[in-house]
């Protein structure tokens, strides 16, 4: 039993004692998960270097994670299903997207129920830390693994670190949000390199040596152990750093996937005399995970990681949201699991659920291929916003790149795109600065709120897997019918919206040649070759600018404005010409139309205004209720969410026609 120990240290009622409609009120526990896995298991074969780590006296290797779960206060009145959050950063986000409760500013604030979506419904919820660089801090949920050991003590290797600032600095961590760094092995180490451009797809320009040095941050000064890069002339903002350099010091990352797979199995499993506190009230879990856990999900998926060591299924569905086409550095020598950028992600393809060429490099493969080899085979969704299209990569994952058409799906798989909206759910009135980092478009971020669309997905995803009842057909651009086009070719018509730049370059996946050992888990050629570009295909839009492919919600149907995935930096933040999110947070724009015909005349606006559109606020109202009663009809959304949206379309409706 490779969870060996679930050790709960507090077990409380949630939020005040709550009912939560027919499951009533939830308790709340937290501990430490204690860990014990077999190296030798064929279970864990594909975690790099699990033979270079630290065994006990058992033969096993241990490891701890941070575990919290929400459980009925009865069980018996439980749906008998996990929801299975796949943290972030450490940060929780099914309440976020599910129960639309908002991001969370301190996650060591008591987690807000939002709307009580998921426990109305009855899901155990389980978080348990699977990301080894997680910073210690309060309410974040990590894992602490061990290094990787050599015949000389911790290992050497080099490593490479991408980063950008959006203001002026002169120090930066050698980590991806302030995550714990690898440090050098001599910070004066002369074979270090930095280099900087402009633009993803444009040259990498090198930084002479003697302009920069390894640092210890330590208050306000400089110290003499190295944690961050120091430039003295600064790093200018918008701008792109890369550095590579020897670290020492490997945690083994991939022990992530059992961290994962194994808390599951040990709930859905073991008995009550093995301290699981949900003993014989599971039958059925489900993993959701966005962005970054997202592509973490994709990661393990690609691993075949879903099988424990005693040969049971640990996830039954998969909803895999906003990774587009990227896994990451979840089971690499060094890796890095918070970096997420798709223009220097190791080993990007196989990008489709079934077996496909590439072209270029004559590779093949399937994402699922070590899956369909143990059976082990989760329902799977995969669900992508305008902005990883935008991005260069998430078509990639629907398409064949010998024929150029639509590339075949596999019968457990849905991919979904959620048409005019950006990578985290908008918020409405329009924000013009990201409040968690103050990060500025050229334009009002993207206010679209596609919660809705997930906990359909939810639903459907457990109709699926409980009752074989087929999830709603896949939906996003398609080659086939010609609804996916290449990015650039839409400049014109963005830019014949008054007040639109479009993007003088579009950003699109780069081909990546990282070595001979990257199958492996090992990057040898830093900083890689970079080979040809992949297709940037988006999806086509009509004389509004929104978009005709995917699940069109009614904010794309009977629009309002035009509502997009991307939208290019802020001046102030620098780097005017590259698109906001190359280095996270993908961000879209929402421009409204003109209220009057005239208002319209007058800018010079193609875009019919609200007035010639619809005859009042009851017309615009009752046209936003079909729209949703035909989503629901399909599937693409629950009943018990339209008469929220018609009061959320009206409220929109005041707001832009200024009522």
């Amino acid at each position: 039993m490779p969870l060996l120990k679930l050790e709960i240290t507090k077990n409380s009622p949630y939020a005040q004692g709550i009912h939560f409609g027919a499951t009533g009120p939830y308790r709340e526990l937290k501990g430490i998960a204690h860990f014990g896995v077999d190296p030798k298991a064929i279970s864990n074969a594909n975690i790099t270097d699990i033979g270079l780590a630290p065994t006990g006296p058992d033969g096993l290797v241990n490891f701890s994670s941070h575990f919290e779960m929400l459980q009925p206060v009865d069980p018996d009145r439980g749906n008998r299903r996990i929801m299975f959050d796949v943290c972030n950063r450490g940060n929780k986000t099914v309440f976020n997207n599910f129960n639309s409760a908002g991001p969370v500013d301190d996650p060591s604030a008591p987690l807000a129920p939002g709307n009580g979506f998921l426990l109305r419904h009855g899901y155990t919820v389980v978080w348990c830390g699977w990301q080894a660089d997680v910073p210690e801090s309060p309410g974040l949920i990590g894992m602490r693994t061990p290094q990787a050991i050599g015949e000389d003590g911790p290992i050497e290797a080099r490593i490479m670190n991408w980063f950008q600032v959006d203001e002026p600095t002169t120090v930066h961590m050698l980590s991806d949000r302030e995550h714990l760094p690898h440090p050098p092995s001599d910070r004066d180490q002369q074979s270090a390199t930095l280099y900087v451009r402009d633009h993803p797809n444009s040259p990498l320009t090198e930084i002479d040596r003697k302009k920069w040095s390894f640092v210890q941050i330590g208050g306000r000064k400089i110290g003499p152990e190295a944690s961050h890069i120091h430039k003295p002339t600064g790093f200018e903002p918008g701008l792109i750093y890369q550095l590579v350099y020897k670290a020492k010091g490997s945690r083994i990352v991939g022990l992530g996937f059992a961290a994962v797979r194994d808390s599951v199995s040990f709930l859905k499993y073991e008995s009550s005399n093995s301290g699981n506190p949900a003993a014989g009230r599971i039958d059925n879990a489900y993993a959701f995970g966005r962005s970054q856990s997202g592509r973490f999900l994709r990661h393990m998926l690609y691993a075949g990681m879903n099988q424990d060591e005693k040969g049971r299924k640990s996830l039954d569905g998969v909803i895999s949201h906003v990774a587009g086409a990227m896994r990451g550095e979840f089971n690499l020598r060094f890796g890095q699991p918070s970096k997420d950028i798709c223009f220097v992600m190791p080993d990007l393809f196989p990008f489709t659920d079934k077996i496909q060429t590439d072209p270029i490099s004559c590779q093949s493969g399937s994402l699922l291929s070590n899956l369909k080899k143990n059976g082990m085979m989760p329902k799977t969704m995969f669900v992508n916003t305008s902005a990883e299209y935008w991005r260069g990569d998430a078509a990639l994952i629907h398409t064949d790149l010998q024929t150029m058409e639509d590339a075949p799906e596999d019968e457990n798989v849905r991919r979904y795109h959620f048409a005019g909206t950006q990578h985290g759910s908008g918020a409405f009135p329009p924000q013009n600065t990201r409040p968690s980092d103050n990060v500025r478009g050229q334009l009002p971020f993207n206010a679209v709120d596609y919660n809705p669309l997930l906990r359909a997905a939810l639903k459907n995803l457990d109709s699926w897997v409980t009752r074989g009842e087929p999830a709603p057909p896949s939906r996003h651009p398609s080659l086939n019918d010609g609804t996916a086009v290449e990015s650039k070719t839409l400049q014109d018509r963005f830019e014949a919206i008054p007040g639109v730049k479009f993007p003088p370059i579009p950003t699109r996946a780069i081909r990546l040649n990282y070595g001979p050992e990257l199958a492996i888990g090992r990057t040898t050629t830093l900083p890689p070759e970079e080979g040809e570009t992949y297709p940037a295909l988006v999806s086509d839009v009509d004389e509004d600018g929104n978009e005709v492919a995917g699940i069109r919600l009614p904010d794309i149907t009977v629009p309002l404005a035009t509502n997009t995935g991307w939208n290019l930096r802020n001046p102030k933040i620098g780097n005017p010409d590259l698109i906001i999110g190359v280095t996270g947070g993908l961000m879209g724009w929402t421009l409204p139309f003109a209220v009057t015909s005239e208002d319209r005349k007058s800018n010079g606006d193609p875009r019919e205004s609200i007035e010639e559109r619809y005859r009042s606020e009851d017309d615009f109202a009752s046209r936003v209720l079909e729209s949703a009663n035909t989503l629901a009809n399909e599937g693409y959304i629950l009943a018990e969410d339209i008469e929220e949206i018609i009061a959320t379309a009206r409220t929109r409706y005041r707001y832009f026609a200024q009522t």
